[in-house]
């Protein structure tokens, strides 16, 4: 393992109409100006908020909508753009020779699509796929199937898990990856509506009850009074995004010298003898 991993966490617009083919290009534009900003910086993996690339609209892909709730019709989403938005994402962090972490609607044959996270290696390849668990009332009664699974993967040694949306709200989710011995773990989250401040404060208790760093990537709106983030494992903010709610980048250090098992092995015994 080095001694330090540089990563870039992203605060972006999101659009919540995955119909609009307009709206699908500027926001892949957009988290590509990003990735640029990231590599040019250092950065060794760039990590992005859900709704990067959309955030559907209950009320857009309501069959019944947009005045009433109901079944998501998906058929209504502009699949061929956003498949080539993402694949343009991934042939990028291949040029760029930077990892890619990007949210979008993962589509499935047979089924309600997933609200997933996408990891591109630094080679432009797709390396694995995270589906949201917690899933909120809205959706998983009418808009996704929720995942089943933690997911991790690694860069340069450094092990990584994945959290999406309303994750960030069930310990539990988190002392899994501390089972799984992970460093840090990226979470994602839309935050457009209201204040959201809490999020973040729950990230940083996340960072420190289980002693890996948080990288918390959210949506560009100064309205919600949050912003994007790396705590360390005190959770500690040790980067933030501007605080005036603009697209862009925060840059941390990941220090292997702060990583102490101590914490971790403590937890374990402590489950083990409480049956927890």
């Amino acid at each position: 393992m080095p001694e330090s991993l540089r990563i870039a966490v992203a605060q972006s617009t999101v659009h919540d109409d995955p119909t609009n083919p307009e709206l699908l290009r500027e926001s892949g534009a957009e988290v590509r100006r990003l990735m640029r900003e990231a590599a040019a910086a250092g950065a060794r993996l760039v990590h992005f908020g859900e709704g990067a690339l959309c955030f559907p609209s209950k009320r857009v892909m309501s069959s019944l909508g947009p005045d009433e709730i109901g079944p998501s019709d998906w058929t209504k989403a502009d699949w061929p753009v956003l498949d080539a938005e993402l694949d343009q994402i991934t042939r990028l962090s291949g040029e760029l020779g930077i990892w890619t972490v990007i949210p979008s609607v993962h589509q499935q044959p047979d089924a309600r699509p997933h609200n997933s996270m996408y990891v591109v290696s630094d080679k432009g390849r797709l390396v694995t796929r995270y589906d949201e668990r917690a899933l909120s009332t809205t959706k998983v009664t009418w808009m996704y199937s929720p995942g089943t699974e933690p997911v991790t993967f690694e860069v340069d040694g450094y092990r990584f898990g994945l959290a999406l949306g309303l994750d960030v709200m069930f310990p539990e989710l988190f002392t899994e990856y501390d089972r799984l011995g992970v460093d840090a773990v990226l979470v994602s989250y839309a935050s457009t509506d209201g204040p959201n401040g809490h999020i973040g404060v729950q990230a940083q208790g996340t960072a420190a009850n289980n002693t890996y760093w948080i990288s918390l990537a959210v949506t560009a709106n100064p309205e919600t009074g949050l912003v994007a983030g790396v705590t360390n494992m005190r959770g500690e903010w040790v980067a933030q995004a501007p605080e005036d709610g603009r697209p862009a980048i925060a840059v941390a250090e990941l220090k292997a010298e702060d990583w102490t098992t101590i914490g971790r092995a403590f937890r374990q015994r402590t489950r083990e003898r409480i049956g927890s």
